[in-house]
């Protein structure tokens, strides 16, 4: 399979840092996908895959190794076993708001809150994606993925992904490697069949300012959630530098409920649900008849990285002296390219912000995106 030139990261990453890489190919089907990887993988090199781009903080030096940019695209629609709903097998390159609109297009519901997303349908179970209360997990049904140590190609359920608060055994954490190194080729998700639907989720009602359980229109909630993400800079604009960036550039904190109490009180926070369908297992050979108690946990809870940035100084718009990167005017998580910023000026301004935050909470931030070639 033929290289490309390879490009500017900075040209196709929406943080827009980074020098083109040693090596980049590309790939448009599935066949060329998995020959480019099969091939890489056996020369040895360092490696990565290129979506949409819009989930990467790429370092100012060149990279050593190949970038495979993934632009397979199509959704397959397929019969769902259970009544009243339908199955979407979705290529991975496929942009992943085109797939909402594609399903809220044809009446198919479970995708919508998560209107305006940026990136690639291949990545979103890598991120475990999720918005205003709906997430992935909750209609996600397997993917299509090549394992890096075998090369050998397989479907896996979603109840094997690891899927939990924005990770996977597939996502590359800052400071650690994945579970699981393998790269997604096609997902397939679970939907209901319907025009329009009631809201259930607390968290979505709010954000669309529903007061009873009316059913709604799919394209209402998506019209809906596009104008209230466009007005946070959350939705990609060339000509507005508050959305070139990564979102949230900060994951929220999850942290134990003796920590949380220990915050202010006005700190946004939410539960983080424990896990209610633990299965215990008793060795026949030791079973007496009596079923242990099961032990209870306070559960974790989730606090607002927003909040935490603003009350330690850093207000909306902020930038350090002489530096090209900014925080949002719009929203205190995202970290922004304000026009020419490197990637060093970047990784300042977010080791600035950790280290206020740190003081005064100490609590440390994790960035959400994958880093290369970046350090914090």
């Amino acid at each position: 399979m033929p290289r490309t030139e390879p490009l500017r990261l900075s040209q196709l990453t929406t943080l827009r840092t980074g020098a083109a890489p040693e090596r980049m190919r590309e790939a448009s089907t599935t066949a060329a996908l998995v020959e480019a990887l099969r091939e890489t993988w056996a020369s040895g090199d360092d490696w990565f895959v290129l979506g949409g781009g819009s989930n990467l903080f790429v370092g100012d030096d060149e990279f050593e190794g190949t970038v495979i940019r993934v632009r397979t695209s199509g959704i397959e629609e397929l019969p769902s076993p259970h009544a009243g709903r339908i199955r979407l097998r979705v290529q991975a390159g496929h942009g992943w708001d085109d797939l909402v609109a594609y399903a809220v297009g044809h009446g198919y519901a479970g995708l919508e809150a998560m209107s305006g997303i940026p990136g690639t349908t291949g990545a979103a179970p890598v991120q475990n994606i999720g918005a205003y209360g709906q997430e992935i997990q909750e209609t996600l049904v397997e993917v299509e993925l090549i394992d890096e140590s075998s090369g050998e190609i397989s479907v896996v359920p979603a109840s094997e992904l690891g899927l939990g608060f924005r990770t996977s055994v597939l996502k590359h954490h800052y400071g650690s490697v994945p579970a699981r190194r393998a790269v997604i080729l096609s997902a397939t998700f679970d939907l209901l069949v319907a025009d329009e639907r009631v809201v259930r989720g607390e968290q979505l009602r709010r954000a669309l300012g529903l007061v009873d359980e009316a059913p709604v229109p799919l394209s209402w909630v998506r019209e809906r959630i596009l104008a209230t993400r466009a007005s946070k800079g959350m939705l990609i604009d060339d000509g507005d530098p508050d959305t070139h960036g990564v979102g949230s550039f900060f994951q929220n904190a999850i942290v134990p409920e003796a920590v949380a109490r220990a915050l202010p009180p006005e700190c946004p926070r939410w539960p983080v649900a424990p896990d209610l369908d633990t299965v215990t297992v008793i060795p026949l050979a030791s079973y007496d008849g009596l079923i242990p108690t099961a032990k209870t946990a306070a559960p974790d809870v989730k606090v607002s990285a927003a909040w935490l940035i603003e009350q330690a100084g850093i207000r909306k718009g902020f930038k350090l002296p002489r530096s090209r990167a900014g925080v949002s005017t719009k929203h205190a998580l995202a970290l922004t390219n304000r026009g020419g910023a490197t990637a060093g000026e970047v990784a300042e301004l977010a080791r600035f912000i950790q280290s206020r935050v740190h003081a005064e909470f100490g609590l440390v931030l994790q960035p959400e995106p994958v880093l290369v070639g970046v350090e914090l």
